[in-house]
């Protein structure tokens, strides 16, 4: 190795912006999320959400579909709102589920407002698209609500 290459690999790598920095972030934990296979890590599925949803100025409902074993199939953002809120449709989340043969499905949701707690609008949606889910057998293994700064899981307060 040359001298001149081994000095350009030991300057730190510096980011023109913050959205570089959040699309890096969001890169290496999806590829976490891929690479570990199955989903055990609650952390890391908040980080992912947190980081893909939490900074955007209009509401957003997404949905991360899952074979039988818990493994990513993908994760995907099925509906834009306005700023406080967003039209989320139960026959869409089915579909696409079925589309991606998804076994199980974690659903997610932005409050551009910063507050986490989740709405009644918000439990009543989930249990919506719970029940249509289990009528072809996926299962609704969570629902995190998410900000920039934090985030709320429907399975740890019991409501799933």
């Amino acid at each position: 190795m040359q001298l001149s290459s081994l000095s350009q690999q030991s300057q730190p790598f510096v980011y023109q912006s913050t959205e570089e920095v959040i699309a890096n972030a969001m890169a290496f934990l999806q590829s976490t999320l891929e690479r570990e296979h199955v989903l055990t890590s609650v952390d890391a599925v908040r980080q992912f959400l947190r980081l893909r949803l939490g900074r955007c100025e209009c509401e957003y409902f997404g949905v991360m579909f899952l074979d039988n074993q818990h493994r990513l199939i993908e994760f995907t953002e099925l509906f834009r709102g306005t700023i406080d809120g967003a039209s989320v449709y139960p026959r869409e989340v089915v579909k696409e589920a079925l589309a991606h043969n998804a076994a199980a499905v974690i659903l997610a949701h932005n409050h551009p407002s910063g507050v986490a707690e989740p709405s009644s609008a918000d439990r009543h949606i989930t249990m919506q698209i719970r029940d249509a889910l289990a009528l072809v057998d996926i299962r609704v293994i969570d629902h995190f609500v998410v900000t920039a700064v934090g985030s709320v899981s429907f399975a740890e307060r019991g409501w799933i």
